[in-house]
């Protein structure tokens, strides 16, 4: 009998030798431990799939690497030490040294960009997402595509530009329907893409047929001027507003329709007041003489009008103005409630109570908008609001938040409309002005940095 040592487990066993090789005397079965791997000439060792020695990849498990690992991962491959690249920077090598090692994060998107122009890479690589930036905040050549439709005359002249035969109003007024209910979905990129044939062919269309026509063509210029007034092209959307306008002309109820679209583009210009005289004319020509008799599409045209006139007193400063037209546009949508969509308007209670955050952010009242907000967003209603309208208000209640000193909520609903419509803040310059706002805080969080990144924010 003699006594070893096991070189893999360090643990004392007892050996002897036999006939048929080793035998443990403590019983237990051969295994590798108790045997050397032998040596093999070449053998190289390679690192598993998944992990990486210093960044630029992921751990275990596909998680994402911390910012730190990724900026010394890419300093590495650059060949540069951590004192050539704090002279690059303008920085200290205890600052790279801190970043690196996670003690400072990497919270502004100018940072983020100076540290990728120095590495030559692109700042979503360092945020952990192959990030595209957008060079443009809009669907820019679509836009032109829309302004050569508007500005076309052929139609009228009785020179079609595009030769065949004319396509009945209704299937056109399939198509503006189908339109409608994408830009309700704020696919804008989609809806910019089919508003150049969609004016085409409601113009052929009335052309053809002025009585059935007519309808279709009012709303082709409507969601067109609903669109560019959204993606910051109040110029030619006024054109569509007008152009809608013209061809109402005569149908009180299409008139009434098309002021909703041109109070908005009067609005957006800054003709505040003419914003406010125009759609209570238009309200009050269509106003039911008893609102408990009225049916439910003449009261939401009618309180949408309303409506529309209280934000533009809000936006000339006249709060008293504000809230007899909010209370009284109130009262119409109690009798219409939530959920409907009359006349492409989402009008009801929810939605007046959401045109109250507006009005209170444009009369100065920021604390009275965030309790408007938190108040009408926790009601069944705000959930059957189409999803243009959702995502349009989050925008709204982050500048609220921001204008009361929250910078941390209105990140969060900022995330939260990107989430809802993502072309609601990628393609608004009304959205790229909140979010510059909040990538000026240090502490903004990781998501909102990603996007400011991806838009070129800064």
């Amino acid at each position: 009998m003699r006594r070893g040592r096991g070189w893999a487990t360090g643990n004392v066993i007892r050996v002897r030798a036999g006939a048929s090789g080793f035998r443990r005397s403590s019983g237990r079965r051969r295994g590798s431990g108790c045997s050397r791997r032998p040596r093999r000439t070449g053998f190289r060792w390679r690192r598993r799939r998944g992990r990486c020695r210093i960044g630029g990849g992921v751990v275990e498990g596909g998680e994402l690497l911390p910012v730190g690992r990724r900026v010394a991962h890419w300093r590495g491959r650059r060949g540069l030490s951590q004192q050539v690249f704090a002279d690059r920077l303008g920085k200290s090598k205890s600052w790279v040294d801190k970043v690196e090692r996670g003690v400072r994060t990497l919270d502004k998107v100018s940072t983020l960009q100076d540290i990728a122009a120095v590495l030559s890479i692109d700042p979503g690589v360092l945020l952990g997402r192959d990030l595209r930036p957008a060079d443009v905040p809009g669907p820019v050549e679509a836009v032109e595509r829309v302004r050569e439709a508007l500005s076309t005359y052929d139609v009228v002249v009785g020179r079609p530009s595009v030769p065949g035969r004319v396509v009945p109003a209704d299937r056109v007024g399939r198509d503006v329907t189908h339109a409608w209910v994408a830009f309700q979905h704020a696919r804008y990129t989609q809806v910019t893409g089919m508003l150049p044939g969609l004016v085409g062919g409601a113009q052929r269309a009335h052309a053809g047929d002025p009585v059935a026509g007519r309808p279709v063509l009012v709303q082709v210029y409507r969601l067109a001027a609903a669109l560019l007034v959204k993606l910051g092209e109040v110029d030619l959307a006024w054109l569509a507003a007008d152009r809608a306008m013209t061809v109402a002309a005569g149908e009180v109820g299409s008139v009434a329709a098309a002021t909703v679209q041109l109070s908005q583009v009067l609005r957006a210009s800054g003709r505040v007041r003419a914003a406010r005289s125009t759609a209570l004319a238009a309200a009050y020509r269509i106003a039911p003489p008893d609102l408990d008799g009225a049916s439910a599409p003449e009261l939401s045209l009618c309180g949408t009008l309303v409506v529309q006139a209280a934000l533009a007193a809000a936006r000339d400063g006249d709060d008293h103005a504000t809230a007899a037209l909010l209370d009284e546009a109130a009262g119409m949508a109690d009798r219409v409630g939530d959920g409907h969509d009359h006349h492409r308007t989402g009008f009801g209670p929810v939605a007046v109570d959401l045109a109250r955050v507006v009005a209170a952010l444009d009369l100065g009242e920021a604390r009275a908008a965030v309790a408007w907000h938190e108040k009408t967003t926790a009601r069944d209603g705000w959930r059957w609001l189409p999803t243009e309208h959702r995502a349009g208000h989050l925008l709204d209640a982050a500048r609220a938040y921001l204008n009361a000193g929250d910078p941390g909520n209105a990140c969060r609903v900022l995330v939260a409309a990107e989430r809802t419509a993502p072309c609601e803040v990628r393609l608004r310059p009304a959205a790229r002005a909140v979010l510059a706002r909040l990538v000026r805080d240090p502490y903004a969080p990781a998501t909102v940095i990603q996007l400011a990144a991806t838009l070129r924010v800064t």
